[in-house]
């Protein structure tokens, strides 16, 4: 069942996605996929970039293989190329649409061309980290298996190096006491008033690991744009703005994504030198 409009409501509430999911008493499948486009306007083909003589792609395949919680691993692309060389190292792809405008989007229409279940746990991989450790994707979806009315996790990295902070390549977060998310930005949050004060704020980063509930995800893609997702351009802040929650889980892995052919040589070094 795909979420669908009902009485003066348009989007099912909260309240009703938990309704629905505590119904459901049969345990979850855990998915991978993994969204892999051609284009990119800092690194055109960027899934097929070569490290240590092995594409990029396929890095990120072998780590989440070795992930004993998911039980498929498939890779959702656009691109020929990128399916005949998934095909080339005997991984799983789905041909997707390219006019997608966001990662979720891809991730919603290769859930439905794979036909998973409503309940089951959809984590998304970006296909530019192939350094991932394998705990970080047990970490994103242990909360919906832990919580079966929980339609949505995400993982969080302190900052360490101070110039992250007023990046806003790096997106900064803000949480309540039990870890669901409050607001999203790519300005520092929280703001230091003062500062002067002896005690500075501890900042925390949004890293780009994702897990949804299958019937969720669909739900979510078809919410119209947020207004504050409009001005950030994160996603994520649709779901807290139609008011869905968001568990964030702090991690000790920091994450490395490459963007550019420079970030492709520093990720080869590290790869090289086994860290």
């Amino acid at each position: 069942m795909i979420y669908s409009p009902g009485r003066a409501t348009q989007y099912p509430t909260h309240l009703e996605i938990t309704s629905i999911f505590a119904m459901s008493k049969q345990q979850p499948e855990v998915i991978a996929i993994i969204p892999a486009r051609y284009e990119s306007n800092r690194f055109p083909g960027k899934p097929l970039a070569l490290i240590a003589g092995k594409p990029m792609i396929e890095h990120v395949v072998e780590r989440a293989r070795a992930v004993p919680l998911l039980s498929r691993v498939v890779v959702a692309t656009d691109d020929e190329r990128i399916a005949r060389c998934v095909e080339g190292f005997g991984g799983e792809y789905v041909m997707t649409r390219k006019n997608h405008v966001s990662g979720s989007d891809r991730l919603a229409e290769a859930a439905e061309i794979l036909k998973i279940s409503e309940h089951d746990v959809v984590v998304n991989i970006q296909g530019d980290q192939p350094l991932f450790p394998a705990e970080v994707v047990q970490q994103v979806a242990q909360p919906l298996l832990d919580d079966p009315a929980l339609p949505m996790s995400t993982l969080i990295y302190k900052i360490i190096r101070t110039e992250e902070i007023n990046d806003p390549n790096h997106v900064k977060t803000v949480f309540d006491r039990d870890f669901y998310a409050l607001y999203f930005s790519r300005s520092p949050i929280p703001f230091q008033r003062n500062p002067n004060d002896t005690i500075k704020p501890t900042y925390y980063k949004h890293l780009g690991f994702y897990a949804y509930r299958k019937g969720f995800l669909l739900s979510f893609v078809a919410l119209p744009e947020g207004e504050w997702e409009r001005f950030e351009k994160l996603e994520q802040l649709r779901a807290l703005e139609y008011g869905y929650k968001i568990k964030l889980v702090i991690t000790q892995h920091d994450s490395i994504e490459v963007d550019t052919p420079e970030e492709l040589l520093r990720v080869e070094q590290q790869y090289l030198q086994g860290t």
